[in-house]
């Protein structure tokens, strides 16, 4: 794997850690069966309801993780940063049986889902890049953006044992995660949440 991939990434409400660390990342489905908050976008999930992997699941019995949390999908929730974290996740789930990686945001049009041998495929400097912007190219834009979003589909669940630490924007979520019960390392680092 890419040297950079030391850990993948959950954007998480800390309010549902409880949760986690009693059941694990649960898929769309298997979440939508006990009590949580989510950040999920509803025109995003909608599209996501109706797309398979091919030979494989639906995306909503997958659970998303992603390579780099510092992406679209946590730019667009710049608002709540204090009361979320990104729960950090051991990169052994690329061994777990069923586990797809996806080349860009797996809702996307264009995306392809391969197996986790297959990473070389992914573009690893657009993952991990700091910012997606392309002034004046439109279409680079774009296709950076899905690159970003990259994701790691586990079928159903990743298991709390899986769960290495996680990462928050300041010292106060770092007091709100702890005050959950979470007691793996919390770093605080705000450059992850744009700040």
């Amino acid at each position: 794997m890419d040297p950079r991939v030391t850990e993948l990434h959950c954007i998480m409400p800390i309010v549902n850690v409880g949760s986690v660390m009693s059941h694990g990342i649960l898929s769309y489905d298997d979440a939508a069966q006990l009590p949580h908050r989510s950040v999920a976008l509803q025109p995003v999930q909608d599209k996501r309801d109706r797309k398979q992997v091919p030979g494989g699941l639906r995306l909503h019995q997958y659970a998303n993780l992603y390579f780099h949390a510092r992406n679209p999908m946590l730019y667009k929730r710049q608002g709540e940063v204090g009361s979320l974290c990104v729960i950090r996740v051991s990169t052994d789930v690329l061994r777990l049986e069923g586990t797809v990686i996806s080349d860009q945001n797996a809702a996307s049009d264009y995306v392809r889902f391969l197996h986790p041998r297959q990473w070389r495929t992914l573009d690893f400097d657009a993952i991990y890049a700091m910012d997606w912007r392309h002034p004046g190219d439109q279409i680079a834009y774009w296709q950076h953006r899905a690159k970003k979003c990259a994701e790691i589909l586990v079928p159903h669940r990743v298991h709390p044992g899986f769960l290495t630490g996680a990462h928050v924007v300041d010292e106060a979520a770092k007091a709100a995660l702890a005050n959950c019960g979470f007691g793996l390392p919390i770093c605080v680092s705000p450059v992850l949440f744009f700040r």
